[in-house]
């Protein structure tokens, strides 16, 4: 009889990958990092366990999208008070603040637990090619 092995905290290995946007279109590139950062790649997935592998973005700002996104997606933001609300659109939130937008937009994919909430902290985003965890990452 064949048994389904559950993975455990302990005998999980994370891998460091590296993406570079550069070119590619946004909601793939982000579609995929959930993919990893979940861990649904590996063979040893277990749904309730934090399998997934840190993932590093290159170059956020210069990923591709289609259509009018640039000009016609906008952002929401309400801090509770009335009136509050305050929006940005999508060309804005990529000149000054690509991190947020990469992590806004991989958090809507990721359980909405302490499970997810652990995950997105496995996502690191530049804005240029050069970043700090290079020692981690194997060539």
């Amino acid at each position: 009889m064949n048994i389904t092995k559950m993975a455990k905290a302990n005998e999980i290995k994370r891998d460091w990958i590296v993406l570079d946007a550069e070119g590619k279109i946004f909601g793939r590139l982000v579609a995929e990092v959930a993919t990893l950062l979940r861990g649904k790649h590996k063979p040893c997935y277990t749904p309730n366990i934090d399998c997934g592998d840190f993932v590093v973005i290159i170059n956020a700002p210069k990923a591709k999208f289609s259509g009018v996104k640039l000009e016609d997606k906008e952002y929401f933001t309400h801090s509770g008070y009335f009136g509050s609300t305050k929006s940005k659109t999508l060309k804005e939130m990529l000149e000054k603040h690509p991190e947020k937008l990469y992590k806004l937009a991989v958090r809507g994919m990721l359980p909405k637990t302490k499970l997810g909430r652990t995950m997105i902290k496995k996502l690191k985003v530049y804005c240029d090619g050069n970043h700090p965890h290079s020692a981690q990452v194997s060539k």
